[in-house]
């Protein structure tokens, strides 16, 4: 099926503009075609028979495309997660050495430690695909650093 709705029609059920007007003669109950439409069904018929096929031939490299296109989309996000995690521990690493040799009450390194800790975590999850669960570590992540800033 194309998800045309005609699709599922077969060809002698189907109207064309120029049959729908003019109502068939019928005979026992079964339609009779007109001569001059014989042609035009056959070419129709056909039409669908390889619409269905394309349509099948489609939907198969479809199938591989998008197989190949999810994961592709699924290394991005493994590498968006695990890049953003790295990057968030360093700057959480960093922002902790600083304030340990500023004047900073001592919640405020460990804050950020703990912070660049968790977004290390963070980095790990994305690497092995858990992007979900590295999403929500960053950002757990970041508020235990955005404590520590507020202490500060």
């Amino acid at each position: 099926m194309s998800g045309r709705p005609d699709s599922d029609l077969t060809p002698d059920t189907q109207t064309s503009p120029d049959t729908a007007e003019r109502a068939p003669e019928t005979t026992e109950g079964a339609p009779e075609r007109a001569p001059e439409d014989a042609p035009e069904d056959l070419s129709e018929a056909d039409d669908q028979h390889d619409d269905e096929h394309d349509d099948e031939h489609d939907d198969e490299h479809d199938d591989e495309h998008d197989g190949g296109l999810l994961e592709e989309q699924a290394r991005r996000a493994r590498w968006a997660a695990a890049g953003t995690g790295i990057v968030l521990a360093l700057a959480g690493t960093a922002a902790a050495l600083l304030r340990v040799s500023g004047t900073a009450p001592a919640l405020v390194p460990v804050a950020y430690a703990c912070g660049a800790a968790v977004c290390a975590l963070a980095a790990v999850l994305g690497a092995r695909g858990r992007t979900r669960r590295a999403l929500w570590a960053a950002v757990a992540g970041v508020m235990i650093m955005a404590l520590g800033d507020q202490f500060d």
